[in-house]
């Protein structure tokens, strides 16, 4: 059987290089091809953002990451943050404003 007739691994069950993408500050070209990955990776990445030990990675990189996704996703990111650790909101503050500016006509939809 050759690689090309393996089937494809889904999205939900891939590692997700958050280190890599952080690192670069960029997803490569199509990796979000759909609504249902984009949410996936954000319902992740709050997690590993959340996991990983202080200073693995920046505000500034986070955000370059959010900004590649669609604003629905991004407020995703920020809905599911404050859901699941609402203490951490505080230390996403400038992140979350900063983005508030973009995407302020979409709250209410």
């Amino acid at each position: 059987m050759t690689s090309s007739q393996q089937p494809s691994i889904p999205f939900a069950a891939q590692a997700i290089p958050f280190e890599e993408f952080l690192a670069s500050g960029k997803l490569p070209d199509g990796y979000l091809a759909s609504e249902y990955m984009a949410q996936q990776f954000v319902e992740r990445l709050v997690h590993y953002v959340l996991s990983v030990p202080t200073g693995s990675y920046t505000m500034a990189q986070l955000g370059q990451l959010l900004e590649q996704i669609n604003p629905r996703v991004q407020i995703l990111f920020f809905k599911r943050l404050k859901e699941t650790s609402p203490e951490c909101l505080k230390d996403f503050a400038p992140l979350y404003y900063g983005f508030m500016n973009e995407f302020h006509s979409l709250l209410f939809t």
